[in-house]
């Protein structure tokens, strides 16, 4: 059985006086892959951001790694574990290479090790055309494919991708999906939320569905309340 890489007890979030989340227990495991699915607001996202630390909520007790962890005083350390893609990226000023180093800058790492593995990141997505683009001029798909190799360059251990192929073209949607089979496959710990019924179909893939503000583990592995 593998170790669970991220647990958390006791989740409940709330907007106003609409209870939105009730999570008595769940684990995400190492390497596994899950699929979070729902009706339109349900939580979904909401999760993610928590799970990212993006979001705050009432959560009992959460573990990384067997780490103990505040979810609501993220701590750096599991900033440099868990990536968060966005369903609608958000790229800054630059160009596409200075966008997918921004996060290997920020963390320092030396200048020759960030272009070979900006380099690999680069071809792994496919954007090398793009190289000298500015991203207010990239389609909808391609902002998604520079987003997803900003995350993977990091290296994390937890990938959360919201809605990565919605909205997206036939072609920008079959690129994006390759992707995130890549990801899937290369035993990352990776939670997609989404609607999309080839990801939830994707082999291994262990869904998450969340009604009511409750999740029906389905196939994926939980942890006793």
């Amino acid at each position: 059985m593998k170790t669970p890489l991220l647990t958390v007890h006791g989740l409940c979030k709330s907007f106003g006086n609409r209870p939105l989340l009730d999570v008595a227990a769940l684990a995400l495991e190492a390497g596994e892959s899950y699929v979070l699915t729902g009706e339109n607001g349900c939580g979904k996202t909401t999760l993610l951001r928590i799970f990212a630390g993006l979001e705050p909520a009432v959560v009992e007790a959460a573990s990384f790694d067997g780490r103990a962890v505040d979810l609501n005083a993220y701590p750096e350390w599991l900033r440099c574990q868990v990536v968060y893609v966005h369903q609608h990226p958000y790229l800054f000023r630059g160009t596409v290479v200075e966008n997918i180093a921004y996060g290997l800058r920020a963390r320092g790492v030396p200048a020759a090790v960030r272009k070979a593995l900006v380099a690999e990141a680069v071809e792994w997505a496919g954007v090398d055309y793009l190289l000298d683009s500015e991203p207010h001029r990239l389609s909808g798909g391609e902002k998604q494919r520079v987003a997803l190799a900003r995350a993977r360059v990091l290296n994390p251990r937890l990938f959360l991708l919201d809605e990565p192929t919605a909205n997206l073209d036939a072609d920008a949607r079959r690129q994006t999906m390759k992707l995130i089979r890549d990801l899937c496959d290369a035993n990352n710990t990776v939670v997609v939320a989404c609607h999309d019924r080839e990801i939830i179909e994707l082999p291994h893939m262990h869904r998450l569905h969340v009604a009511g503000g409750r999740i029906d583990e389905g196939s994926a592995l939980g942890i006793p309340a």
